[in-house]
């Protein structure tokens, strides 16, 4: 049992190192092509959106709270607030929320 932990962290420690060094050996010359640079260029933000959106909806007990907090962070974002006033005021947002449904 316990040789074969080391071998399952030596088979995620080589297709780790194998998906990053692939690419650089693999690819030399500059990607001319607009759609696979355009594509290359959006995959880390839909990486993170993927990875964010579901840790938001189930972020507190009640799935009204955890919208009313995305809902407030969206309005901010797009009026250009800084990080830590969207931050702030999206968890207060989820915080009265999830009062307010417990007190109701």
């Amino acid at each position: 049992m316990r040789g074969s932990v080391y071998i399952y962290i030596l088979v995620m420690a080589l297709v780790t190192y194998l998906i990053r060094a692939l690419p650089l050996t693999l690819i030399r010359n500059k990607i001319e092509n607009r759609f696979i640079r355009s594509f290359l260029y959006y995959v880390p933000y839909a990486t993170l959106a993927a990875m964010t959106f579901p840790a938001i909806l189930f972020s507190t007990g009640e799935m009204a709270a955890s919208v009313a907090g995305f809902a407030a962070a969206l309005i901010l974002a797009f009026q250009r607030k800084s990080l830590i006033a969207v931050a702030s005021i999206a968890s207060l947002a989820a915080l009265l929320a999830e009062l307010l449904i417990g007190f109701l």
